[in-house]
């Protein structure tokens, strides 16, 4: 039985994905990069942040008794891995300065966390609000 994630967890998981994501997006802006190597690093963002969202349903799905075929969760797990990885491969490669690196690193991984724990928090609050929907409610009139 899920409980309903209380309002200060969504308002943190929104405001560590927004803050993630804008944060890495402003570096890419403002970063003297040719426009190919921020098309590169967006990508990987955009594929990460799909890959940890979609990994984390399968999980959730398979623990709930929702059936998940291996080859869905095997792409799920390959695909978040692979992002980091690129990432990872992405900075090693790249002329930047490690507290640079650092940040697109720290940014990336903000980002991929927050939007698991905002996704579980939609789905929480959606079973819970069905749980409570599905619950007959006594009243004096139905008595």
């Amino acid at each position: 039985m899920t409980q309903k994630p209380s309002a200060a967890f969504i308002g943190a998981s929104w405001t560590g994905l927004l803050a993630g994501t804008v944060a890495y997006c402003t570096g890419l802006w403002n970063a003297g990069m040719t426009l190919a190597e921020k098309g590169y690093y967006f990508a990987i963002l955009m594929y990460g942040l799909y890959a940890a969202v979609s990994l984390q349903k399968a999980v959730r799905d398979q623990l709930e008794g929702i059936r998940v075929t291996a080859m869905y969760l095997g792409i799920s797990w390959f695909s978040t891995i692979l992002s980091l990885l690129l990432l990872v491969i992405g900075l090693w490669n790249a002329s930047m300065v490690r507290s640079e690196k650092g940040f697109y690193g720290m940014a990336f991984t903000l980002s991929l966390f927050a939007a698991i724990a905002v996704q579980k928090n939609i789905r929480d609050t959606y079973q819970a609000d069905n749980r409570a929907n599905a619950t007959p409610r006594h009243t004096d009139a139905n008595v």
